[in-house]
């Protein structure tokens, strides 16, 4: 019986030079790029169904986008999650601009069980803007990604540390007003902070605000439940895992259920902050 033709590429799971296959299909830099090519195809008319399709593409659910700066008055962080990734992304397109993409230089990537890290220390996110002027905007700083260890390959995590930023406007159009000085006055003001527009930095700061009201909104999603409703729920659940005995010890129902009055005001000091934003979003969607 003749033997089979011997395979030059072909490595056997017993030999010393085994390696297995990583699943993912592509380099983590490449995920950027193709990022880059969706954001091209956006137009005037892409409304929340696109901008949901793009997250769902280069987001896991579980995702979160963390942009972090300084201004006039101090270092700012923000972190939002998948249900705001959407979002983020088209204010940044509703303040005026018209492109957008990433450039990526000297990336570094490292690997672990389930993710892969990608951290780029010399990112510069660019913007082409239409409003007020015609100007391009050169935003730098670093850029940590982690990407699910998988065939689909999304975004886990999102951190760009923003350093440095410049606004580039043509010569041509500094030629065109050089004998208007209050033109030029114009043009010498800068139309964005640390990169970003005031309407992206309105929509970070309300954030603030909508993240932690996140488990009221999916609720009221899935159950068509009232906003009244909602914050009942959401609050007995809150007072359940608050007054749950620890496991191994037998419960006192009297003692749960009905606190002494020392425990009775450390419980309702705890939830006013929740109460506070649950009051808001009762407002706001009731």
């Amino acid at each position: 019986m003749s033997n089979p033709t011997h395979d030059p590429f072909y490595s056997s799971p017993f030999g010393p030079f085994y390696r297995r296959h990583s699943p993912y299909m592509v380099q983590p830099e490449y995920r950027i790029y193709e990022m880059n090519k969706r954001l091209q195809t956006r137009t005037e008319e892409s409304d929340s169904l696109w901008w949901d399709a793009f997250a769902t593409e280069f987001f896991e659910e579980d995702a979160t986008l963390t942009l972090s700066f300084c201004l006039e008055d101090g270092p700012k962080r923000y972190t939002i999650g998948r249900t705001l990734i959407p979002r983020y992304f088209s204010t940044v397109f509703e303040g005026g601009v018209t492109e957008l993409h990433y450039i990526l230089k000297h990336s570094k990537e490292s690997f672990h069980n389930s993710c892969i890290t990608l951290d780029c220390d010399q990112c510069t996110m660019v913007t082409q803007h239409g409003k007020p002027m015609f100007t391009k905007v050169c935003t730098e700083g670093r850029l940590i990604l982690e990407f699910a260890f998988d065939d689909l390959m999304r975004i886990k995590t999102w951190h760009f540390t923003i350093r440095q930023y410049r606004e580039l406007i043509p010569r041509s159009i500094l030629a065109m007003h050089a004998q208007d000085p209050q033109v030029l006055e114009q043009l010498s003001k800068n139309i964005t902070r640390m990169g970003l527009t005031n309407f992206t930095l309105n929509y970070l700061r309300l954030c603030v605000i909508l993240e932690p009201m996140q488990e009221l909104m999916s609720r009221h999603k899935t159950y068509n439940l009232s906003p009244r409703d909602c914050l009942k729920t959401c609050l007995f659940q809150k007072w359940q895992r608050m007054v749950a005995p620890p496991a191994g010890h037998p419960q006192n129902f009297k003692t749960e259920i009905f606190p002494t009055n020392h425990k009775k005001g450390i419980f309702i000091f705890s939830l006013t902050p929740c109460h506070c934003l649950l009051g808001l979003y009762t407002v706001y969607y009731g």
